[in-house]
């Protein structure tokens, strides 16, 4: 039996099979049929070539490669409108592909089935819009979506063509531990997920080198209003669909303070912010994003920046997404049993006086488990050597010697992903799609909203908000 507060081997054993559940299957007639035959590669054009748009073609270092190593597709063309950037994108697919400086002219391309987006915020509208209208399959970066009235005008515009792919880059639904603690929550091995807390927190101005002060702005554009959402956008989005993704619902309310403290540079964007946002059933994640302290304060501060603790009242997990260096970690907290500290009785009777000393002593606090996946789990059908090479992998798990490793990294995950989808539209849609962006970029906005007016604000506005003169019905 293990001690009280700890997590016993069933419970080990039901984590690791956690599985998340299958995506939603489109059933409305097809705008455009396949694209090709299940064997065939998907033919995609790169838009946006600057530092996460090479990123995620092939990265500049040998252990970035991301696109190049996705069997499922192939890059046919890139865009961008710098040629500094051009240069970068070239170097990132690795062999010659036309390069365009008017994204246009690389839609008009009939032998391209899906493009990825990759430009600045300001940006994403305008061009998914565009890809859309054209006919293609379409990628975009999160944000999805710059400002209110764009919300309404995608979702009408998306819906209207259901045989099209639009997935958002959220690739921390991609991740398969970030997928098992969904499942445990789900299994309710957590209780009650009342409260998750998030930060990526940075000590840096977060400043691009300007070799020419004329390019500032485009250089650093995610400094200023007039291209971005600042930090709220850029990091917090992240972890705001985190949280809907965990709570299974979207946020009710928000209030936060953001404020230009430290970096009198010129930008007009909150270097640090703090968030609360309330959930039904009066859940809340708590936010934060700072610019003078990268320190995380859970696993075990074996990481820096950013992670997510999300709490319930049986236990707890702290999580990271990883990078192409460091996995993801992950780890289980069971929550020890409550203190008993009196009853407290109302009326005539007398109550329990509370006395400081040991009933106030907090329960001592369990050992943290890496969640495992489902290949760490023995099967009845395992050989001998497979079984044993199961539980050595868990034994050293447990003695912190080595950590469990997905099968990609969860931005390679999410390209295959998307790919995937691309050649079966109809029956497999992406887990981060047009939905997931678009509630999370309607959090983006509304969040800086209520740090600008210093009030809270109800999501409820979004539908009153960007609603001016009727546009033109849609042509499909």
């Amino acid at each position: 039996m293990p001690e009280s507060g700890g997590v016993s081997r069933r419970d080990v054993l039901k984590a690791a099979a956690s599985a998340t559940a299958a995506a939603a299957v489109a059933e409305s007639a097809p705008f455009i049929g396949k694209v090709h035959a299940a064997n065939e590669k998907v033919a995609y054009g790169f838009i946006g070539t600057g530092s996460r748009g090479s990123y995620l073609l092939g990265g500049q270092l040998p252990d970035q490669q991301h696109l190049r190593t996705v069997e499922t597709g192939h890059c046919v063309a890139i865009c961008d409108n710098w040629d500094v950037n051009l240069k970068k994108g070239l170097a990132a697919a690795g062999r010659p592909v036309p390069a365009y400086a008017d994204y246009r002219q690389l839609l008009d391309r009939k032998d391209i089935d899906a493009v990825f987006i990759a430009v600045p915020l300001y940006e994403h509208f305008r061009i998914t819009r565009d890809a859309l209208l054209a006919g293609k399959h379409v990628f975009c970066e999160k944000s999805l979506v710059f400002k209110a009235e764009e919300i309404h005008e995608l979702r009408e515009l998306s819906t209207a063509r259901p045989a099209q792919v639009m997935q958002t880059g959220l690739q921390r639904r991609y991740s398969q531990f970030y997928q098992a603690a969904r499942d445990m929550i789900g299994q309710g091995m957590l209780g009650n997920v009342t409260h998750i807390r998030a930060q990526w927190h940075r000590n840096s101005n977060q400043r691009r080198p300007v070799p020419d002060p004329s390019l500032e702005r485009k250089i650093n554009w995610r400094m200023y209003r007039e291209y971005s959402g600042g930090n709220t956008a850029e990091l917090a989005s992240h972890q705001i669909d985190v949280a809907d993704w965990m709570f299974g619902a979207t946020p009710e309310m928000v209030m936060g303070l953001g404020g230009l403290d430290t970096f009198k540079d010129g930008r007009d964007w909150y270097d640090n912010i703090a968030l609360i946002y309330q959930y039904p059933g009066g859940r809340k994640l708590l936010y934060s994003s700072i610019s003078t302290s990268a320190h995380l304060d859970s696993l075990q501060a074996q990481r820096q920046e950013f992670g997510e603790v999300i709490m319930g009242t049986a236990g707890t997990i702290e999580i990271t997404v990883g990078d192409d260096r460091n996995p993801c970690m992950a780890l289980w907290y069971r929550e020890p049993a409550p203190v008993w500290t009196g009853t407290i009785t109302k009326g005539s009777a007398a109550p329990i006086p509370t006395k400081a000393g040991p009933t106030m002593v907090a329960a001592a606090g369990a050992r943290g488990v890496p969640l495992l996946l489902p290949r760490d789990s023995p099967e009845a059908a395992d050989a001998f050597l497979t079984r044993e090479a199961k539980f050595a992998r868990r034994w050293l798990y447990g003695k912190g010697i080595m950590l469990p490793e997905e099968d990609y990294n969860p931005v390679d995950a999410e390209l295959r992903g998307f790919l995937e989808c691309c050649k079966d539209p109809l029956h497999k849609r992406p887990k981060a799609d047009l939905t997931a962006g678009l509630n999370d970029s309607t959090a983006v906005i509304l969040s800086n909203l209520a740090m600008d007016e210093g009030r809270r604000v109800f999501f409820s506005e979004i539908e009153q908000m960007g609603r001016g003169t009727p546009k033109p019905a849609i042509r499909t």
